[in-house]
């Protein structure tokens, strides 16, 4: 009798789990979907057609572009195995000087987020998504996704592959190879000097 219990409660389980998912699926597609468009909104009426910007509102630029990354999860990939190895506040300041140089960066060229961006396809699985959009920057079209995760109540990018070229891969080269020859603490060295040189060009 226990058996035939156990067995329909895992057979009802199993229909609900078959049925609700793929509408659980479109609908945090749909957030997804809304979320990116919302951002794309805004950060399009702060530049409008304007040339220069003052400080204020460079730093609602920033707030807006990179709002939505996940510096952590993103440096966590980018530092691979050598993540575990720090204590929480050697991965407070790694996360606090690679944000500042990402953000900083992201205003390098403010007219490719004049672009227009079209959504091909959000495709979502569990707490994972990823969303593929195609952009056209002077006149040469680009493929730019995003790879997301759902953390906090909030879905948040942990990687950008601008033609199937992993940013976070970019820096895990780049980082990994500098911790394996030279350590951490160099690896945090350059960071900050990469930092002040990215804010010293900003400013002029």
């Amino acid at each position: 009798m226990m058996h035939k219990l156990l067995s329909a409660i895992l057979c009802s389980l199993l229909l609900l789990g078959f049925f609700v998912s793929p509408a659980s699926a479109q609908d945090r597609s749909k957030e997804i979907r809304t979320l990116m468009e919302q951002r794309d909104r805004e950060i399009k009426a702060l530049i409008g057609s304007k040339k220069t910007f003052t400080e204020q509102q460079r730093s609602q630029l920033k707030n807006m572009i990179n709002g939505v990354i996940d510096f952590e999860a993103m440096g966590r990939s980018a530092l691979g195995p050598h993540w575990n190895k720090l204590t929480p506040a050697q991965r407070t300041d790694f996360v606090n000087v690679f944000s500042e140089i990402v953000r900083a960066q992201s205003l390098a060229d403010v007219d490719m987020y004049r672009t227009q961006v079209a959504y091909k396809k959000i495709s979502v699985q569990g707490d994972s998504a990823y969303v593929e959009t195609q952009v056209t920057y002077k006149n040469v079209p680009a493929k730019v996704n995003y790879d997301m995760g759902y953390k906090g109540g909030k879905w948040r990018v942990e990687d950008i592959v601008l033609d199937n070229v992993s940013t976070t891969a970019g820096y895990a080269r780049s980082f990994q190879a500098v911790v394996r020859k030279r350590g951490f603490d160099a690896l945090m060295t350059s960071l900050r000097k990469k930092l002040q040189q990215v804010n010293t060009a900003a400013a002029k």
